[in-house]
């Protein structure tokens, strides 16, 4: 029997909502940021990541709460977003003063690395719309109440962007939780992102309250310690190696400290080189410890969303199967998959999943 209380399918408007910001990620491919002559452009978000993973992978109705610049870089957005199939009708648009002294739209440079050189972002969201955003911005009774909404997503980098950004977090799961949503948080933590709003002391404040009102948290090892406090001894200082047993043992400790937590779920890697990486996740749900299936020697093309891509099918897994082992087996194979094509969202199919997951190898298909 599952200890989420999903609301059934068809009852709600929305499968699924992300609350959460949408950069511009501009891509110099196999280059460098510092030597490039031309960019290619997504679209991408921790929280938004999953909305769409979700629904141009798995094929569940979503939508996103967030907000542009109303400019051309803003509509160019939310192009990308209308094209992943996730709705806008929760998109806030603020109006533009011609120069962006007041309000733009977040840029991220980001290189993908190789072998030895590892990936590197460089973020440019200053004054961005969407962290500008605060409580009272969205009518929750009516998106989770009146429209319904089966589960929500949101996470710790949204709430790092700002002094407005953690009350509205805060505001948007109490209202879920009074609605039935299920609510699930990727720690995901940042320190660029804290460093200049009180760092890792104020990331455990916000996180830790968050934290009483989340059914099913994401987050590695290095999430647990900086946002809630919790330690896992057993890792080497470039995390080449975790001690699994040593971070079962944390989640164990850290699911008694919230018992509201129903699951947890991380990713487990190992990189190796930029391009080799081990990878493979874990779960604990209903007071059990499920592994997926490991991916030793991972090729990688693009690491950026790998772990949006995981918890995307992680979710998918629980909200229609309710099996927590099949859960963590769609969510490694979706991040798998995702980080064998560029930006940060998936190009796969589901049926590429479960294929995956099943044990498919990457012979030519005809």
């Amino acid at each position: 029997m599952s200890t989420l209380k999903i609301k059934p399918a068809g009852t709600c408007q929305y499968d699924g909502l992300s609350l959460g910001e949408i950069m511009l990620r501009l891509d110099p491919g196999e280059g460098r940021i510092r030597t490039a002559r031309e960019f290619k452009v997504w679209e991408g978000g921790g929280e938004y990541n999953v909305a769409r993973g979700l629904r141009r992978c798995f094929g569940m109705k979503t939508a996103v709460a967030t907000a542009f610049a109303d400019n051309d870089v803003g509509r160019l957005l939310e192009d990308f977003v209308l094209q992943g199939g996730v709705s806008a009708e929760f998109v806030k648009w603020l109006s533009f003063d011609g120069v962006g002294r007041t309000v733009r739209n977040g840029l991220n440079f980001t290189e993908r690395g190789f072998g030895v050189r590892g990936a590197v972002g460089v973020s440019d969201r200053g004054l961005t719309a969407a962290s500008q955003l605060k409580p009272g911005d969205f009518d929750w009774d009516h998106i989770f109440g009146k429209l319904g909404v089966r589960w929500l997503h949101t996470g710790g980098i949204f709430a790092a962007l700002s002094d407005t950004t953690p009350p509205l977090v805060i505001e948007c799961v109490k209202k879920a939780k009074e609605h039935g949503t299920i609510v699930s948080y990727d720690l995901n933590y940042r320190p660029s992102l804290w460093k200049s709003i009180g760092g890792q002391k104020r990331a455990q404040e916000v996180n830790k309250e968050i934290a009483k009102y989340v059914d099913v948290m994401i987050g590695n090892e290095e999430d647990f310690t900086a946002c809630l406090g919790f330690h896992v001894e057993g890792a080497d200082e470039n995390l080449l190696h975790i001690d699994v047993t040593a971070f079962k043992r944390m989640i164990e400790t850290a699911v008694k400290a919230y018992p509201n937590f129903k699951a947890t779920a991380t990713t487990l890697r190992a990189a190796k080189t930029a391009t080799i990486n081990d990878w493979g996740a874990i779960a604990w749900y209903d007071g059990k410890f499920y592994e997926s299936r490991q991916y030793p020697d991972l090729e990688i093309l693009d690491r950026v969303g790998g772990g949006d891509s995981f918890a995307s099918g992680f979710i998918y897994g629980l909200m229609t199967t309710g099996d927590a082992q099949l859960a963590v087996d769609y969510g490694a194979a979706h991040g798998a998959l995702a980080m064998t094509t560029p930006g940060d969202t998936s190009m796969v199919s589901k049926s590429e999943v479960e294929k995956l997951m099943k044990g498919a190898g990457a012979r030519v298909q005809r």
